[in-house]
């Protein structure tokens, strides 16, 4: 009688076990595969410029790798928090991904207080291409090289004046960079947008100017400008020939500009990894990179870790730049 109830007992035990390892097992098995429904960038920059038009490019593509519809949601204004904020306090599941940028670095630097965490709330996830910045003069300038114009600006001493567009932004910081790492006395010339500064520096204004590489670039094709450098790790794909900064004797000056996307903080891991695998996927087509060289942008992706170190290095670069540069915070 003992003998049958224990056997009893022991297939009770066992069928209880096991139900209870299949219900264990089911939800996993009926989570749903990602991405389940359309995705959406949302992008801190109207329709149009170099960071919406990255964005759509790239989304196009994802859009046929997904076999889901990726929408482009355009959020200008307020140094991009709105934008940001959205994303960082939205579903984090991974079917809304933020358009980062050296912008958001520059942001999150800038004003004292943010709704997020420019960190801790987003993690990034994949770089999709990096765009020069340029160190520009007249073609009738008398400074041939870099090394020229530093070396007149240190013997003449708040002599050189340097255009840029608004205070705060990527260009102006470039600017200030450009001062401290070379070394020199000089103004810098604040402009309304890049038509207004390209006018200035044309009309001889202002000696130099710092900008973004795609506004000038017909400009300098065209011969009424000339490039004394790029401020990236690398040449130009565009203007091979001319050097970049610390080629050209600047040590340490590199500020390029950069896109990347961004998922919220708390977002899977596994859908983290599969939208930095269609990413890389998607910078690497030829077609996509052909596109975006027709920006000026060089195609490049990266792991989430590279990325939030990139976003990490940013931060810390132009918190110093605004620090010294006495910038007051927004």
């Amino acid at each position: 009688m003992t003998t049958f109830l224990n056997l009893r007992r022991r297939a009770v035990l066992g069928a209880t076990l096991a139900t209870a390892a299949l219900g264990l097992s089911l939800p996993a098995a009926a989570q749903p595969a990602f991405p389940s429904k359309g995705l959406r960038i949302v992008v801190p920059f109207g329709p149009g410029g170099v960071g919406d038009l990255t964005a759509r490019i790239v989304a196009e593509k994802l859009a046929s790798q997904l076999g889901q519809t990726v929408v482009i949601d355009n959020r200008p204004g307020a140094g991009g928090v709105v934008a940001a904020e959205s994303v960082a306090r939205g579903e984090p599941d991974g079917h809304t991904m933020f358009l980062m940028s050296n912008g958001t670095a520059v942001t999150a630097s800038l004003f004292q207080k943010l709704p997020f965490d420019t960190v801790k709330d987003f993690t990034p996830v994949s770089t999709l291409g990096y765009f020069d910045i340029a160190v520009v003069v007249p073609a009738n300038s008398p400074h041939k090289t870099l090394g020229e114009l530093v070396a007149f600006a240190k013997a003449n001493p708040g002599k050189i004046n340097i255009g840029s567009i608004n205070i705060g932004s990527t260009q102006h910081l470039a600017a200030e960079l450009f001062k401290s790492t070379a070394g020199i006395d000089a103004q810098i010339v604040p402009y309304n947008g890049s038509p207004a500064l390209i006018g200035a520096i044309r009309g001889q204004q202002v000696d130099v100017a710092v900008e973004i590489l795609a506004p000038v670039l017909t400009q300098i094709q065209g011969g009424a400008l000339r490039a004394l450098a790029v401020t990236g790790e690398k040449r130009s794909i565009v203007l091979p020939d001319v050097p970049t900064a610390v080629e050209a004797g600047v040590k340490d000056y590199i500020a390029s500009s950069w896109n990347a996307l961004a998922v919220p903080s708390k977002t899977p891991r596994a859908a983290v990894e599969r939208l930095q695998r269609e990413i890389a996927t998607a910078v690497a087509d030829p077609a996509v990179r052909e596109k975006l060289r027709g920006l000026n942008i060089d195609a490049r992706s990266s792991t989430p870790e590279q990325t939030a170190a990139l976003l990490a290095s940013d931060i810390r670069r132009w918190s110093g730049v605004i620090e010294r540069a006495k910038i007051p915070k927004q």
